[in-house]
């Protein structure tokens, strides 16, 4: 076969349909619209999903959840995998030379999963709390780049925010109870007793007025 002779499959390119050309191409007239209705009409063409009208279906559903963009951009590492890589410091490029990571992962975490056998050095790689406790068991070391402290209004912000939670998060201390309601269970028990109720003050009764007889 030669470059000249390469020509495309019998039936995959077909010529353009023209359209409203007269009866004998087949679609004169009504070009292929059919009689009346919104098709036929020129601009007669609804959204995807449309319903006359009425609530659509994909708003009716109900959401929930997303897809986060970023999912990609960290892979995930087994201890096991971490064998494939002998010689040297394992970092990002040495997971995506030994096939372990895709080429398109921007970070990397170890998590616990397989069985370690060697005593890797991991370095600018993150890992889990049980994935740290295995390597160091096994023999082999972390180390971490260095985060520099976040500065700016934001991170003044979440700051405060953060010490508010754990100011509302610890316990409040107990305040002693005022002596008036202290008080109140004796009042109750004497209640129980059946002591009689002090009288209250006797009503001042009205003073009668003297007699006085006509003529004096």
């Amino acid at each position: 076969m030669k470059l000249n002779q390469l020509k495309p499959t019998p039936g995959a390119n077909r010529d353009r349909r023209r359209v409203g050309r007269g009866m004998g191409s087949g679609l004169g007239k009504t070009a292929g619209r059919g009689h009346k209705g919104q098709h036929a009409r020129s601009g007669g063409f609804h959204k995807v999903g449309f319903e006359g009208g009425q609530m659509p279906l994909q708003r009716r559903l109900p959401k929930r959840g997303f897809v986060s963009r970023t999912r990609d951009d960290t892979a995930e590492v087994r201890l096991s995998d971490l064998d494939r890589i002998t010689t040297g410091t394992v970092d990002l490029a040495a997971l995506k030379a030994a096939g372990v990571v895709p080429h398109l992962a921007k970070r990397a975490k170890v998590i616990v999963s397989g069985k370690l056998t060697g005593k890797p050095v991991l370095k600018g790689i993150a890992v889990s709390k049980g994935a740290r406790a295995a390597i160091e068991a096994a023999g082999g070391s972390i180390e971490l780049p260095e985060v520099k402290p976040a500065v700016g209004k934001r991170a003044d912000r979440r700051k405060a925010y953060i010490e508010q939670a754990k100011a509302r998060a610890e316990p409040k201390p107990k305040t002693e109870k005022p002596a008036a309601a202290a008080e109140k269970p004796a009042k109750q028990e004497k209640k129980a007793k059946g002591e009689p109720k002090a009288e209250g003050k006797a009503k001042a009764e009205p003073k009668s007025k003297p007699k006085t007889l006509k003529g004096e």
